[in-house]
């Protein structure tokens, strides 16, 4: 009785440990990866850091106030009398009976209150702004292609354990299709009807199906892993996946393809990149320009910490310009103009090559859905040979190693049409993602 009750609660631990597996869609799974992966977050957080600088940058454009408090104690002949007039506290009387040689240490506290405004600063201000907002939209696109490319490897994810889970299943119907060859083969041993290395050959094959199947099992349990990986999960989640549609042939023509590619996020921030090296020599070139500003100050002078016995205002308006730093100015510009040629011409190369990879991609997903249907074509053939050779050998008229090589048969030609599948759905998901698309689009 007691383990009666122990089964039920293995059981019921069984049925609920199958009901914890997070049901999952292709389209779901890209989502999941767009939102927990870990590169993902990186790029996000990458994105904010840029926007943020260039935040920063634009503050420069605007006045700084700022606040200080000074205390000095001296007894410096020319700061001490100078703090004396600013502290309001000088006596004619007393300066003429001390000795200004050697005066008295004296204690000054400085409230100071100062605005500066820059005025003109040869371009520089507005290339520096420039250069920010430009890395911050291309960390934005690089965080756009960050998460395609998520998406991308959770769904090829996705498809590789359907894939190795489906192979399990063909494999277990393999087994399970020989052992009953092996019972029938035996059977006919002990009627005198086989000999028995007909019925050895049998064994053998089973025994191979046995470590192909565990082999795929392990194939599977790391496709699991990886696809909880890919989604930003915990490598122990368990799933149950959605079926596949069968995969069909890209819907546009290359020209389509071609043309969107042209949006393609990493490819702007490259752009976007090469822009800000661009204007690099343009604040470089402020080296060779004026610059000029505003300063407001107003000061409160005492003896104490705080004290407003002295005060004073200044207002100052200052205009400077670099006439020669031995060549080092001329040199950094030269320098900025030749990366800039450099990362335009990355640019171009890299632009044609995202082209190749189009073209590429298009080419592989042609062939990869052509190869699936030709897959198909020969496995229904495989089948019904197989069909026919097991009607034929329990007639008696072939032999069990005919038997079961067209078993083999129809198993490689399951496992060609698996794989090609697979591949044919990942040749879409990926032509849709170089092609400057979300990989959903590739979904029917």
């Amino acid at each position: 009785m007691v383990r009666k009750g122990w089964i039920g609660v293995w059981l019921a631990l069984t049925v609920a440990g199958a009901g914890w597996a997070r049901e999952l869609t292709l389209a779901e799974a890209m989502r999941l990866a767009r939102e927990r992966y870990g590169a993902v977050q990186a790029a996000k957080a990458q994105e904010q850091a840029a926007a943020a600088k260039a935040q920063q940058a634009k503050g420069f454009r605007l006045p700084s106030l700022r606040v200080e408090e000074v205390f000095i104690r001296t007894d410096s002949p020319a700061e001490a009398f100078a703090l004396k007039l600013n502290q309001e506290r000088f006596s004619f009387s007393s300066f003429m009976t001390a000795d200004p040689n050697d005066p008295r240490t004296l204690d000054t506290a400085i409230s100071r209150l100062e605005l500066q405004l820059p005025l003109y600063t040869g371009g520089e201000l507005a290339a520096r702004i420039g250069q920010a907002e430009r890395f911050a939209r291309s960390r934005s696109r690089s965080r756009e292609w960050e998460e395609r490319q998520a998406a991308l490897a959770a769904a090829e994810a996705y498809v590789m354990l359907a894939q190795a889970r489906e192979y399990v299943a063909l494999l277990e119907k393999a087994r399970d299709t020989v052992a009953a060859h092996v019972a029938m083969a035996k059977a006919f041993v002990e009627q005198g009807m086989l000999v028995e290395s007909e019925y050895l050959r049998a064994e053998v094959e089973l025994s191979r199906l046995e470590d192909l199947l565990a082999q795929a099992k392990g194939q599977e349990e790391v496709a699991r892993a990886n696809l909880a990986f890919r989604l930003g999960l915990a490598q122990e989640e368990t799933f149950q996946l959605a079926p596949l549609p069968e995969p069909v042939a890209p819907r546009e023509q290359l020209a389509a393809y071609l043309a969107s590619a042209q949006g393609r996020a990493d490819l702007q921030a490259a752009q976007d990149l090469a822009r800000v090296a661009e204007l690099e020599a343009q604040a470089k070139n402020a080296a060779f320009l004026p610059k000029a500003g505003l300063l407001a100050r107003a000061d409160w002078v005492d003896d104490k910490l705080f004290g407003t016995h002295g005060d004073s205002t200044t207002v100052m308006a200052f205009v400077g310009m670099n006439l020669f730093a031995g060549g080092s100015d001329k040199a950094a510009l030269a320098a900025a103009r030749a990366e800039a040629r450099a990362a335009r011409e990355q640019v171009e190369l890299f632009a044609q090559g995202v082209l190749l990879e189009v073209r590429q991609a298009f080419t592989e997903a042609q062939v990869a859905v052509s190869r699936a249907e030709t897959a198909r074509k020969a496995l229904r053939a495989a089948a019904e040979v197989q069909r026919v050779t097991a009607e034929r050998f329990r007639q008696g008229v072939v032999k069990m190693i005919d038997l079961l090589d067209a078993d083999t048969a129809r198993r490689e030609a399951e496992t060609r049409e698996l794989v090609a599948r697979a591949e044919a759905h990942q040749a879409l998901l990926r032509l849709a993602v170089k092609a400057g698309r979300d990989p959903e689009t590739a979904l029917p």
